[in-house]
Protein backbone atom coordinates (compact mmCIF):
# COMPACT_ATOMS: atom_id res chain seq x y z
CA UNK A 1 0.00 0.00 0.00
CA UNK A 2 1.25 3.49 -0.87
CA UNK A 3 1.16 6.61 1.26
CA UNK A 4 0.76 10.03 -0.33
CA UNK A 5 2.59 13.04 1.11
CA UNK A 6 2.71 16.71 0.20
CA UNK A 7 6.04 18.45 0.78
CA UNK A 8 6.72 22.17 0.93
CA UNK A 9 10.33 23.05 0.22
CA UNK A 10 12.36 26.23 0.35
CA UNK A 11 16.03 27.06 0.08
CA UNK A 12 18.37 29.78 -1.09
CA UNK A 13 18.38 29.34 -4.87
CA UNK A 14 21.30 27.47 -6.40
CA UNK A 15 21.77 24.68 -8.94
CA UNK A 16 21.10 21.18 -7.63
CA UNK A 17 18.21 21.76 -5.22
CA UNK A 18 15.68 19.84 -7.30
CA UNK A 19 18.23 17.06 -7.76
CA UNK A 20 18.80 16.88 -3.98
CA UNK A 21 15.08 16.54 -3.35
CA UNK A 22 14.55 14.04 -6.18
CA UNK A 23 17.48 11.95 -4.92
CA UNK A 24 16.10 11.94 -1.40
CA UNK A 25 12.64 10.87 -2.58
CA UNK A 26 14.05 8.16 -4.82
CA UNK A 27 16.36 6.83 -2.09
CA UNK A 28 13.26 6.20 0.04
CA UNK A 29 11.50 4.33 -2.80
CA UNK A 30 9.27 7.35 -3.40
CA UNK A 31 7.74 8.57 -6.62
CA UNK A 32 7.42 12.26 -7.61
CA UNK A 33 3.78 12.84 -8.67
CA UNK A 34 3.04 16.56 -9.05
CA UNK A 35 4.84 19.77 -8.23
CA UNK A 36 4.79 23.54 -8.50
CA UNK A 37 8.14 25.24 -8.08
CA UNK A 38 9.54 28.70 -8.66
CA UNK A 39 12.39 31.05 -7.90
CA UNK A 40 11.09 33.85 -5.70
CA UNK A 41 13.19 36.67 -4.24
CA UNK A 42 16.41 34.66 -4.53
CA UNK A 43 14.89 31.53 -3.01
CA UNK A 44 13.71 28.31 -4.55
CA UNK A 45 10.26 27.39 -3.26
CA UNK A 46 7.88 24.62 -4.12
CA UNK A 47 5.18 22.15 -3.30
CA UNK A 48 5.59 18.49 -4.27
CA UNK A 49 3.15 15.60 -4.04
CA UNK A 50 4.81 12.20 -3.76
CA UNK A 51 3.84 8.66 -2.91
CA UNK A 52 5.96 5.95 -1.38
CA UNK A 53 5.48 2.54 0.20
CA UNK A 54 3.77 2.72 3.58
CA UNK A 55 6.73 0.95 5.21
CA UNK A 56 9.07 3.75 4.04
CA UNK A 57 6.94 6.73 5.08
CA UNK A 58 8.00 7.20 8.71
CA UNK A 59 11.67 6.69 7.86
CA UNK A 60 11.30 9.26 5.05
CA UNK A 61 9.58 11.80 7.32
CA UNK A 62 12.10 11.42 10.14
CA UNK A 63 15.01 11.89 7.68
CA UNK A 64 13.64 15.13 6.13
CA UNK A 65 15.72 17.41 8.42
CA UNK A 66 18.89 16.01 6.81
CA UNK A 67 17.97 17.92 3.64
CA UNK A 68 19.06 21.09 5.49
CA UNK A 69 22.64 19.93 4.80
CA UNK A 70 21.79 20.31 1.11
CA UNK A 71 20.19 23.74 1.55
CA UNK A 72 16.53 22.79 1.80
CA UNK A 73 13.97 23.23 4.54
CA UNK A 74 11.08 20.79 4.07
CA UNK A 75 7.76 20.31 5.81
CA UNK A 76 5.33 17.48 5.14
CA UNK A 77 1.63 16.63 5.46
CA UNK A 78 -0.23 13.42 4.66
CA UNK A 79 -2.55 13.53 1.68
CA UNK A 80 -5.29 11.29 0.38
CA UNK A 81 -4.92 12.29 -3.25
CA UNK A 82 -7.20 9.50 -4.51
CA UNK A 83 -10.25 11.12 -2.94
CA UNK A 84 -9.90 14.40 -4.84
CA UNK A 85 -11.11 14.15 -8.41
CA UNK A 86 -11.75 17.17 -10.59
CA UNK A 87 -13.78 17.18 -13.80
CA UNK A 88 -11.38 19.13 -16.02
CA UNK A 89 -14.17 19.97 -18.46
CA UNK A 90 -15.56 22.35 -15.81
CA UNK A 91 -12.28 24.05 -14.86
CA UNK A 92 -12.41 27.82 -15.17
CA UNK A 93 -9.38 29.70 -16.48
CA UNK A 94 -8.95 33.21 -15.11
CA UNK A 95 -6.55 35.81 -16.49
CA UNK A 96 -6.23 39.10 -14.70
CA UNK A 97 -4.20 42.24 -15.44
CA UNK A 98 -4.19 45.68 -13.89
CA UNK A 99 -2.11 48.41 -12.37
CA UNK A 100 -0.60 46.94 -9.21
CA UNK A 101 -2.09 48.01 -5.91
CA UNK A 102 -2.46 46.35 -2.50
CA UNK A 103 -5.42 44.04 -2.08
CA UNK A 104 -5.94 42.60 -5.58
CA UNK A 105 -5.40 38.99 -4.51
CA UNK A 106 -7.40 39.53 -1.31
CA UNK A 107 -10.38 40.99 -3.24
CA UNK A 108 -10.40 38.27 -5.91
CA UNK A 109 -9.88 35.40 -3.45
CA UNK A 110 -12.59 36.78 -1.17
CA UNK A 111 -15.08 36.94 -4.04
CA UNK A 112 -14.16 33.41 -5.15
CA UNK A 113 -14.65 32.10 -1.60
CA UNK A 114 -18.09 33.72 -1.36
CA UNK A 115 -19.00 32.07 -4.69
CA UNK A 116 -17.75 28.69 -3.40
CA UNK A 117 -15.07 28.55 -6.11
CA UNK A 118 -11.85 26.71 -5.24
CA UNK A 119 -8.47 27.92 -6.49
CA UNK A 120 -6.63 24.94 -7.97
CA UNK A 121 -3.62 26.82 -9.37
CA UNK A 122 -2.57 30.46 -9.05
CA UNK A 123 0.41 32.19 -10.63
CA UNK A 124 1.10 35.87 -10.23
CA UNK A 125 3.80 38.23 -11.44
CA UNK A 126 4.63 41.93 -11.32
CA UNK A 127 5.90 43.48 -14.56
CA UNK A 128 6.90 46.96 -15.66
CA UNK A 129 4.55 48.60 -18.13
CA UNK A 130 6.36 49.07 -21.47
CA UNK A 131 6.07 52.86 -21.78
CA UNK A 132 5.45 54.18 -18.28
CA UNK A 133 7.39 51.66 -16.21
CA UNK A 134 4.45 51.44 -13.78
CA UNK A 135 3.96 48.16 -11.95
CA UNK A 136 1.49 45.86 -13.69
CA UNK A 137 0.00 42.92 -11.79
CA UNK A 138 -0.80 39.78 -13.80
CA UNK A 139 -2.40 36.58 -12.58
CA UNK A 140 -3.46 33.30 -14.13
CA UNK A 141 -5.56 30.83 -12.21
CA UNK A 142 -7.36 27.54 -12.61
CA UNK A 143 -10.58 27.50 -10.65
CA UNK A 144 -13.01 24.75 -9.69
CA UNK A 145 -16.60 25.98 -9.43
CA UNK A 146 -19.22 24.30 -7.27
CA UNK A 147 -21.58 22.08 -9.28
CA UNK A 148 -24.64 24.17 -8.46
CA UNK A 149 -23.18 27.53 -9.58
CA UNK A 150 -23.43 28.60 -13.21
CA UNK A 151 -20.48 29.88 -15.21
CA UNK A 152 -22.45 33.03 -16.04
CA UNK A 153 -23.10 33.80 -12.36
CA UNK A 154 -19.38 33.53 -11.58
CA UNK A 155 -18.41 35.54 -14.68
CA UNK A 156 -20.79 38.39 -13.84
CA UNK A 157 -19.67 38.55 -10.20
CA UNK A 158 -15.97 38.65 -11.17
CA UNK A 159 -16.52 41.27 -13.88
CA UNK A 160 -18.39 43.49 -11.43
CA UNK A 161 -15.50 43.16 -8.97
CA UNK A 162 -13.00 43.85 -11.77
CA UNK A 163 -14.80 47.12 -12.52
CA UNK A 164 -14.80 48.04 -8.83
CA UNK A 165 -11.06 47.48 -8.33
CA UNK A 166 -10.02 48.62 -11.83
CA UNK A 167 -8.55 45.46 -13.30
CA UNK A 168 -9.26 43.49 -16.47
CA UNK A 169 -10.44 39.89 -16.23
CA UNK A 170 -10.90 37.16 -18.82
CA UNK A 171 -12.74 34.05 -17.64
CA UNK A 172 -13.07 30.91 -19.79
CA UNK A 173 -14.45 27.46 -19.17
CA UNK A 174 -12.99 24.10 -20.19
CA UNK A 175 -9.70 22.24 -20.42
Amino acid sequence: MARALVLTVIGKDRPGLVEALADFISNHEGNWDESRMARLAGHFAGVVQIHLPENQAEKFISALPTLADRGLTVSVVDSDWKLVEVDHRNILHLELVGQDHPGIVREISSKLAVLGVSVQDLRTVIESAPMSGERIFRAKAELVPPAQTSFEHIRLALHKLADDIMIDIILKIGP
